[in-house]
């Protein structure tokens, strides 16, 4: 029976089972596998999925993220926050400002610490896309996904698609409260529009700097948080005229608040907290 080290964080209630590679090895043809037995509430951990910190010859560590339902996803903006701390604390890098590696790219990552533990990181998400052959969605993939209509149940609804290194499908409602979530969410996030499925978030304009979001994620289902999610929902409302480049945007999420900033340079900047939950012995079957 493999004994697996770990840790469990979470970045506003956005919990993983994070394992580091840099210590012990996994076989690679049982990673799904285990993602899926380590985030069941009832036999396992009880998480939203599984994050690997690994050695990366792009960058100063790499991260793989698994869902609970054991595909693997491209980027995770909670994840990369709790990553950076890890990375940081357990000294796998020294600088406060490091490269990581994910399958959606290199991101950059900008550690905030006091008496060394990090309080809250800063991540540059990089530069969003929003076209059809970005996330993918059915048709022309140089199409811009902009308020385009999809319905749910004979009512329209629409959207704006935006890929933050993984797909994101935005919807604008008068009340956070009455989206449709947990109906429209599982819904669109397998439609045969798109074929490597998709995020789903619903968003409730305040004002031009301060939003409400919800989200479904695909893999995952509801979760407390979404970081990608949240960058997605900022330039989204850039695109849509509620809010301006350069403009922070505090987005209220289940878990808590992140701060989002579309610069003038195009690239997305995330700050929010992560936070260490437990750390353990977990006996693989």
């Amino acid at each position: 029976m493999p004994e697996i080290t770990y840790t469990k964080m979470h970045g506003l209630g956005n919990n993983y089972i994070y394992i580091d590679l840099f210590k012990q090895h996994l076989d690679e043809e049982r990673l799904s596998q285990y993602a899926i037995d380590v985030s069941d509430v009832h036999t396992g951990i009880g998480s939203d999925g599984m994050i690997l910190i690994c050695p990366s010859k792009k960058a100063d560590v790499k991260m793989r993220i698994f869902n609970k339902d054991g595909s693997e996803g491209k980027n995770c903006g909670n994840g990369l926050r709790c990553l950076a701390k890890y990375a940081y604390e357990h000294h796998i890098v020294k600088d406060t400002s490091f490269k990581i590696e994910t399958l959606g790219g290199i991101v950059q990552a900008v550690v905030h610490e006091k008496n060394g533990e990090v309080e809250s990181v800063t991540i540059n998400m990089g530069i969003p896309k929003w076209t059809k052959g970005s996330l993918p969605m059915v048709g022309n993939p140089e199409d811009e996904v902009i308020e385009e209509t999809v319905h749910y149940d004979g009512t329209p609804f629409t959207m704006t698609g935006v890929s933050m290194g993984n797909p994101h499908m935005v919807m604008f409602v008068d009340t956070i409260h009455e989206a449709p979530l947990t109906t429209a969410g599982p819904y669109f996030t397998n439609h045969e529009l798109f074929p490597e499925s998709i995020n789903v978030e619903f968003v409730e304009v305040i004002s031009k700097s301060e939003f409400h979001f919800r989200v479904w994620e695909r893999g995952s289902g509801i979760t407390q948080a979404c970081g990608t999610g949240a960058c997605a929902a900022v330039v989204a409302g850039v695109l849509n005229g509620h809010t301006e480049k350069g403009t922070p945007v505090t987005v209220h999420l289940a878990g808590g608040d992140l701060e989002i900033t579309w610069k003038e340079d195009d690239h997305v900047m995330m700050t929010g907290p992560a936070t260490t939950i437990a750390t353990g012995t977990y006996y693989a079957s």
